[in-house]
């Protein structure tokens, strides 16, 4: 069985999960953070909307390099309403998927690395950035997001199992 036969189902699952919680977002606390040093909910929803988009690059590229030439790198920008959020997310899903279903099992295993300003910062297998850069990393900030949900008592939802909000507890 190709690896990308076993990654894609928990691909699936995790995004069906990140887009139930980014759905919960109200566009009007995009603005709202937890702490000063904190990212606003808007910042760290459109993070996670645009972190499947590196699973592309992933595949696609021997390698990303975040600041050419020296350049500083530039965030997104927030996303303007939920809708733009979802549609963003949607689309980034999509095209990673797509990669993801096309990959062969020697890629998967070839190094891929992060640059900044040409000079290496990492360097591991397409599999381990997948699993690490795109999954690990979505689920991580997804978790974020939702602290921030309950902080400002919206419903989080339930994803690997039944949440205090969604069981009445």
């Amino acid at each position: 069985m190709p690896i990308r036969d076993i990654l894609l189902p928990e691909f699936d699952q995790e995004m069906a999960g990140a887009r139930k919680t980014l759905e919960r977002v109200p566009e009007e606390k995009f603005t709202w953070k937890p702490h000063e040093k904190s990212g606003s909910m808007g910042w760290l929803a459109g993070h996670i909307a645009d972190i499947p988009q590196w699973a592309v690059l992933a595949v696609r590229q021997d390698s990303f390099d975040m600041s050419p030439g020296g350049a500083q790198h530039e965030p997104s920008p927030v996303p303007s309403s939920r809708a733009e959020l979802l549609e963003k997310f949607d689309s980034n899903v999509a095209a990673a998927r797509a990669a993801i279903a096309a990959v062969e099992d020697q890629a998967l295993s070839q190094n891929w690395s992060l640059l900044a300003n040409g000079q290496p910062i990492l360097t591991m297998p397409r599999l381990a950035v997948l699993r690490n850069f795109v999954l690990n990393h979505l689920v991580h900030h997804r978790a974020q997001l939702g602290v921030y949900l309950r902080l400002n008592d919206i419903p989080v939802p339930a994803l690997y199992g039944p949440s205090a909000d969604e069981t009445g507890n």
